[in-house]
């Protein structure tokens, strides 16, 4: 049961996170935000773990492997998602470039961890790609009719993050297939705190207006995405191949869209709608399962 929900569950928990950080961003500085929610996220995890009986990795190495994914696949990651809303990129637009992602990691994984993909996986990947390009672009290049146009150095930095999750999931795949996911959990979260606190310290004033809106943020975003999604994205990493887990962020773009649009206003475009569209098939594509 928990294999067919895990993919739907996610992604609905997952696409709630540029929301988040959107609202978040109005009552504190957002790197300061994430140190106060991986450290929480951290104390939880561990009081976790003890209570569950989780087994902790038996070899510094091991330790060793998911604090390094935790400091690519949350803390680099999250850093540069949420500071680029913060300078003003729109929380829809980006959650479609997190679409981005999946098809650096068919890419990548190809030569890292020697992972084939069919014919079919790959048209699904260019396809998902195609539609992530129609729905962006305009939007940074400001050619929409009465369209602001976004600074380019927030959007790289959306991108870069991409890269950084990508690696994270690679080095997850091939480091740390073994190992209680609870305890693997915690210790990449610690990994994400190392990366985040110095970058707080040096871009942001780490401001924090204490209101029960800032206090509910926080709470989901350690309950709701620090917890529940992050343990099922670990989930199905470890139960499937790395492109078609990752594919699944093709399906957050458009509802983080519609979220936006339903709590901040933000426009959506024809070129947004028809590109999701486009993406979502390039998701079915990827995942269906092709006859023997």
């Amino acid at each position: 049961m928990l294999a067919r929900l895990a993919p739907a569950i996610f992604v609905l928990l997952w696409s709630t996170g540029w929301v988040v950080a959107k609202y978040a961003a109005v009552y504190a500085d957002p790197l300061t935000f994430l140190v106060l929610r991986y450290t929480l996220a951290i104390v939880l995890f561990i009081l976790f773990c003890v209570v569950t009986g989780a087994r902790w990795p038996r070899s510094f190495a091991m330790a060793g492997h998911a604090v390094v994914s935790g400091m690519f696949l949350h803390g680099l990651y999250l850093a540069s998602v949420w500071w680029a809303i913060g300078q003003g990129v729109p929380a829809g637009i980006s959650g479609i470039i997190a679409g981005l992602q999946p098809l650096m990691t068919a890419v990548a994984a190809a030569f890292v961890i020697d992972e084939r993909l069919s014919v079919q996986q790959k048209l699904g990947l260019v396809l998902g790609f195609f539609g992530i390009a129609l729905a962006v672009l305009p939007k940074v290049l400001a050619i929409d009719t009465g369209a602001t146009p976004i600074h380019m150095l927030p959007v790289v930095l959306n991108v870069l993050g991409m890269g950084a999750v990508t690696y994270g999931t690679l080095y997850q795949k091939r480091h740390l297939q073994s190992g209680d996911i609870r305890t693997i959990a915690a210790l990449q979260y610690l990994g994400a705190l190392i990366v985040t606190i110095p970058l707080a310290l040096m871009l942001e004033d780490l401001h924090v207006t204490w209101n029960l809106q800032i206090v509910l943020s926080l709470a989901w975003s350690v309950l709701g995405l620090s917890m529940g999604a992050i343990a099922l994205l670990l989930y199905l990493i470890r139960r499937g191949q790395v492109s078609r887990a990752a594919s699944l962020i093709y399906l957050v773009p458009p509802l983080a869209a519609v979220q936006a649009w339903l709590f901040f206003g933000e426009a959506l475009t024809l070129p947004m709608v028809i590109g999701t569209v486009i993406a979502v098939a390039g998701v079915y594509l990827t995942n269906r399962k092709q006859r023997a």
